[in-house]
C-alpha cells in the first residue's frame, strides 16, 4: 500500500468553529491543529479518507490542488470513506456556485454513515456543521449511506462506529498486502491522544472515545499498525 498524506496546512479554529491558516504573524487564541486527509493506494482502489476544507481557489477547489501536488488526479479516486460530518472533515465533498451544489469527486464512490447524517441535520445551533452541504449528502447518486454499527466494504476495507466524537463517528482499516492501516479520525486526531488518557468534553462521548484508544493502540503494537493522523501537525502517519 501507498500513503500519502494531503497536507492542507496547519490551522487555528477558534471558538465559532472557523479555520484560519497559521503563519509566523499568526497570535490568534484557539486549538492549533493539522488538516490532512489521506489517501491509500492499494492494487485495487485509491483511496480518500475524509475531505479536508473545502476552500475554491480561483474557481479550483484546494482538494484538488492538494491531490494534483502529489500526482493524483482527482478523477483516479474510487473510494471516499468519510468518519463524520463536523465542516474540516466534509466541506471538501463539494462547493455551491450560485444554488447549484458541484461535486468535488463525483466518479468515486463516497460512504457516509446514516445516522451521522440524521444526527448532524439535528444540530443546527452547533457551528461545527455546514448545513447546506449536509442537505445534499443524501441527494448524490454517488453516496452509498451505511446503517451498520460495523462492516465490511471490500475485501480490503472494514469499519466500525466508534461514536465517540461524535454520536455515530466511525473509524476504519485498509488491510492488503500484509499490512493494516487504521484510521480513527477525530477518536484519534492526534499523537498526544495515546499519552494523556482524557475524556475530552468537546467530545459527544469523551469516555467512550478515551477507552477506544487504549484498545486500539494495544492492538496497533501487536498488529503492527501503521496509523492516520489527521490533526497531528509534525505526524501524519505513525507506525508501530
Amino acid at each position: 500500500m501507498k500513503i500519502i498524506a494531503l497536507q492542507e496546512g496547519n490551522y487555528i479554529a477558534d471558538s465559532n468553529k472557523e479555520f484560519k491558516l497559521i503563519t509566523e504573524k499568526t497570535n490568534d487564541p484557539g486549538l492549533k491543529m493539522a488538516i490532512q486527509p489521506f489517501v491509500v493506494i492499494t492494487a485495487n482502489d485509491v483511496i480518500l479518507l475524509d475531505f479536508g476544507l473545502g476552500f475554491v481557489n480561483n474557481g479550483i477547489p484546494f482538494i484538488h490542488e492538494v491531490l494534483r501536488k502529489n500526482n493524483i488526479e482527482p478523477e483516479q479516486l474510487t473510494k471516499v470513506l468519510v468518519s463524520h460530518l463536523h465542516k474540516d472533515h466534509i466541506e471538501g465533498i463539494g462547493h455551491f456556485e450560485d444554488d447549484n451544489f458541484i461535486q468535488n469527486f463525483p466518479k468515486a464512490t463516497i460512504y457516509i454513515q446514516k445516522r451521522e447524517i440524521d444526527f448532524a441535520l439535528e444540530q443546527s445551533n452547533n457551528p461545527s456543521y455546514v448545513l447546506e452541504i449536509l442537505k445534499e449528502l443524501e441527494k448524490l447518486p454517488n453516496v452509498e449511506l451505511l446503517d451498520a454499527d460495523s462492516g465490511q466494504i471490500t475485501d480490503e476495507i472494514f469499519y466500525e462506529v466508534s461514536a465517540g466524537h461524535t454520536k455515530f463517528h466511525q473509524v476504519f482499516w485498509i488491510k492488503a498486502d500484509n499490512e493494516i492501516v487504521f484510521y480513527g479520525a477525530d477518536d484519534l486526531p492526534q499523537k498526544v491522544y495515546l499519552s494523556m488518557h482524557v475524556a475530552y468534553k468537546t467530545d459527544f462521548d469523551g469516555k467512550r472515545a478515551m477507552e477506544s484508544r487504549k484498545k486500539w493502540e494495544q492492538q496497533a503494537r501487536e498488529e503492527n499498525w501503521k496509523v492516520l493522523l489527521y490533526h497531528d501537525m509534525k505526524t501524519p502517519v505513525l507506525e508501530f
